[in-house]
């Protein structure tokens, strides 16, 4: 915009949607595990993907959460943290368990994205 639009008219803030509406602005949250679900994605994709139904306890609300990697240690009522980040072939699935941290077991034998999982390097 020149000045003069500037002058006459201000500039237009973007909006930004909230895409995790439930972490409350916070980038992780601790989760209390309800139920263990086995979901399967949209098309084209085919798999059984691993998800859990949990409460927040700081906001009382459910949600559903997606466990990655292979395997996980997750039973029910067990607590662990959940962070922010979609998959995009399981639909309403907003949020992902943090592996390594509280209950949630890091995976055995991980040799990519160790970081990711808090696991050591292994000799």
């Amino acid at each position: 915009m020149t000045g003069n639009q500037l002058i006459l008219k201000s500039r237009i803030k973007k909006f930004h949607k909230n895409r995790k509406k439930d972490l409350k602005k916070c980038p992780q949250k601790k989760a209390h595990c309800f139920k263990l679900v086995i979901k399967s994605p949209k098309k084209p994709n085919s798999a059984r993907r691993k998800t859990a139904w949990v409460l927040l306890p700081s906001t009382k609300k459910y949600v559903f959460c997606y466990i990655p990697s292979i395997g996980h240690s997750l039973q029910k009522h067990s607590e662990f943290l959940i962070r922010g980040g979609r998959r995009r072939d399981i639909p309403g699935m907003k949020y992902t368990g943090i592996r390594g941290v509280m209950g949630f077991s890091s995976p055995i034998f991980r040799r990519t994205a160790r970081s990711k999982y808090g696991i050591q390097r292994f000799f």
